[in-house]
């Protein structure tokens, strides 16, 4: 007895188990505990995508939008850089210099005709849309020779038969070559039309090929930035340059300085030209360089 109650006296307390887990047998406690884990993960996964949710796609949308808008930022600014050294390269070379730079890289055309539309963009009034007008008051059955034609929208927007000249042609109505040299008869046009392309240096060579192939009495259209004949700028003295056009057997018509980027000059040919053998003095045309934006 006294070794029994000594023994029951060593005998280690353990905590009652719960009923309902005595009952379970042992498997079941560990599925229970492990299902317990489960949920309790699932429930810390569900609550960091509630405070994390996914961006949106038109979040991403946004992102990518503003990507690209800095990238045609990017090309923008390159566009225009390029344009502006091509620009001021055809102000400073002759005809002949400005086709055989265009010849070797016809491409360089290109961007330069992107950048002049873009800085067109930016006049309230484009000239081209007044010759077009003035022609479109006229007889349709006047020929037109553009010299210096760009995209040819002044032949596009009339009904007269228009020879449209430049340096490179994308076109099939736009003849290539070097405005001192069109591949024109003598006398064969009613309306010869610079608009902003007194470019090279050798300009004066371009107008005594327009006078060669007008008729008698036919037109010649100027147009040109009014910067080029501000003589308090730099510019040309207007009076000085009509007085040379005169001198190669034309009569003014009229002087248009009412725009503000722009001045137009009409001239009419003489019947007969005076000849006084004296040599014509042509001043310098300002180049015309754009400010970057």
């Amino acid at each position: 007895m006294k070794g029994q109650s000594r023994k029951k006296g060593r005998a280690k307390h353990h905590k009652p188990q719960r009923i309902e887990e005595s009952l379970q047998p042992k498997h079941s406690l560990k599925h229970k505990k492990k299902t317990h884990q489960h949920q309790n993960h699932a429930k810390s996964n569900h609550s960091s995508a509630s405070s994390n949710p996914p961006k949106s796609s038109s979040s991403s949308s946004s992102s990518s939008s503003s990507s690209s808008t800095f990238l045609d930022k990017v090309r923008a600014r390159l566009a225009g850089g390029h344009f502006r050294m091509i620009n001021e390269k055809l102000y400073t070379c002759t005809g002949k210099e400005a086709l055989d730079y265009f010849k070797e890289d016809p491409e360089l055309f290109n961007m330069y005709h992107t950048g002049y539309q873009e800085q067109m963009s930016h006049w309230p009034e484009q000239p081209v849309n007044t010759i077009i007008k003035w022609l479109k008051d006229r007889s349709s059955s006047l020929v037109v020779a553009d010299f210096g034609c760009g995209d040819a929208r002044l032949a596009k927007n009339v009904k007269n038969r228009v020879f449209s000249f430049d340096l490179v042609s994308n076109d099939p109505s736009v003849i290539a070559c070097d405005m001192s040299n069109v591949p024109l008869d003598s006398s064969s046009v009613d309306v010869a039309v610079f608009c902003l392309s007194l470019m090279g240096t050798n300009y004066a060579s371009f107008l005594r090929e327009a006078y060669r192939v007008l008729k008698p009495s036919g037109w010649l259209l100027i147009a040109e930035v009014k910067s080029r004949f501000d003589p308090n700028n730099g510019g040309a003295d207007p009076n000085q340059f009509t007085r040379a056009v005169c001198e190669m057997g034309f009569t003014s018509e009229l002087k248009d300085f009412s725009n503000k980027m722009f001045v137009l000059l009409y001239f009419k040919k003489k019947e007969k030209k005076s000849s006084n053998g004296r040599e014509i003095e042509w001043p310098e045309l300002k180049p015309c360089i754009y400010k970057r934006r």
